[in-house]
């Protein structure tokens, strides 16, 4: 057992999105170690309620700081967490934060009462930690992760991200103070997308792969499903109806099998392309088979996961893919575009990655996956008994907290060092071709693997989420 002291001072259970999840994280880690959690004020009492296994609550506070964050979310980015502004907004804030951290435990620090520092947030790999400086040398060792952010657009879009221009200055962060200190006295760096691992390549002997997301291990459940002979093909979206989700062809390509009453599109959520898409399905002529539900509480959202047959995901830009994990785990079938954390977790015995080539070759491949599916209901059962036992095992938030904890033993000199590459979970045979009846054969992570309907794939508790709306609030970096 370790004795953690963690850094997260946004960690909060009653909100979603990153908040949510480094403080589900945190509490699987508590179950495990003496976790000491380091939190900002505003987030207390929501910790407190909770009543995870925390050993104890540091809270941090700086009141004007909070208030002048506070109302510059309102009244200035009007609770838009999906902008870099926010991002770059923030860094005085992280670093303050870590300085009055710093100041308030050190003296226990040097003091022995800790084996190692974690910091879970800020999770975006732009914002650098005074805290690696601080223990430049010793007593104990400094780890950061799981880091995401720095995704652009897939291209070869016709609706590509509007704000694409901020990623030419993203790299700018790498002169601000402690930005250079903070990966170089690092002990591990452990990333959440592998898309990130060509900006930590000179650290490569210390960077560790685990996935941003997880899920309660209550949430995986028996498949209840019941389906009637000739039963149309239930798929589903769930998500922001935002530019870089690009719902818009995931209902073209499920056009086909709709027009033909094969199958039923429920999309859940809402946003500023809701319209576009309403008129997308009226033009396309499958409004009697598209159902906009707007944004639903979370139990309602798991209820439609647990009856649909596919999550159809060809978002442009998405990091940690949240719902790719409560799909798996509520039996749904992925079909994704191979691109940002999705393509990380979906590999071929589980569902399908489609790579961005273009738009209208996506199309054409996804309908193809989609019509197969709707032909071989025996490969929908086989790729969702998968799936299923895929989440049981890989993707629990157990699961992450062990294998953090390879990297922490690692690190303090207790364990030998973890086999956390890129893609190991793309290290299963792949499902038989059901279209060429190919014989199964394994595949190693990188090599390319090739799935019916699909162009060339490249390989890829229990807190329970609130039951709210799933209103992104999350920074993209």
């Amino acid at each position: 057992m370790l004795r953690i002291l963690l850094l997260a001072p946004d960690c909060d259970p009653e909100r979603v999105s990153i908040p949510f999840v480094s403080y589900c994280h945190a509490a699987a880690l508590a179950q495990l170690h003496e976790v000491t959690l380091v939190a900002g004020a505003p987030v207390e009492g929501a910790l407190r309620r909770a009543k995870a296994p925390f050993r104890g609550i540091e809270v941090v506070r700086m009141p004007l700081l909070e208030r002048l964050y506070a109302w510059s979310l309102r009244r200035i980015f009007k609770y838009n967490y999906d902008t870099q502004a926010l991002t770059a907004f923030g860094y005085p804030f992280a670093i303050a934060f870590e300085w009055r951290a710093w100041r308030q435990l050190r003296q226990r620090i040097f003091a022995g009462e800790f084996d190692v520092v974690l910091r879970l947030l800020p999770m975006t790999a732009v914002l650098p930690s005074p805290f690696a400086f601080f223990l430049r040398k010793g007593p104990i060792p400094f780890v950061l992760g799981p880091l995401q952010g720095g995704l652009g657009s897939a291209p070869g879009f016709s609706q590509p991200d509007k704000r694409e221009w901020i990623f030419r200055v993203r790299s700018l962060y790498r002169f601000l103070p402690f930005a250079r200190s903070t990966y170089r006295h690092a002990a591990a760096i452990i990333a959440a997308v592998s898309h990130i691992r060509t900006q930590f390549a000179a650290y490569s002997d210390k960077l560790f792969f685990i996935p941003e997301n997880g899920i309660a291990r209550s949430l995986c459940v028996a498949d209840a499903r019941r389906p009637e002979p000739g039963a149309k093909l239930e798929l589903i979206f769930v998500g922001g109806l935002v530019r870089r989700k690009a719902c818009y062809l995931g209902l073209r390509a499920a056009t086909p099998l709709l027009r033909s009453g094969l199958a039923h599109f429920t999309l859940i959520g809402d946003g500023p392309e809701r319209s576009s898409l309403e008129q997308l399905a009226r033009d396309l002529g499958i409004t009697n088979a598209v159902s906009f539900c707007g944004w639903l509480s979370h139990e309602e959202v798991l209820n439609h996961l647990r009856s649909a047959d596919v999550v159809v995901l060809p978002a442009i830009r998405e990091g940690g893919g949240g719902v790719v994990f409560e799909a798996l785990a509520s039996g749904a079938v992925p079909v994704i575009l191979d691109w940002g954390g999705p393509g990380d977790i979906v590999h071929p015995e589980v569902g399908y990655k489609v790579p961005p080539s273009n738009e209208e070759e996506v199309v054409l491949q996804m309908e193809r996956i989609l019509s197969e599916l709707a032909d071989n209901r025996d490969l929908v059962y086989r790729l969702r008994q998968q799936g299923l036992s895929y989440a049981r095992e890989c993707l629990t938030w157990d699961a992450k907290a062990q294998a953090t904890t390879q990297v922490l033993n690692w690190v303090v000199r207790r364990g030998p060092k973890p086999d956390l590459p890129w893609s190991k979970m793309a290290r299963v045979k792949c499902v038989n071709d059901v279209e060429n009846a190919s014989p199964e054969r394994h595949y190693e992570a990188g090599e390319t693997v090739l799935r019916p309907g699909t162009a060339n794939g490249s390989p890829s508790q229990d807190a329970g989420m609130p039951r709210r709306s799933r209103r992104m609030e999350r920074s993209s970096t």
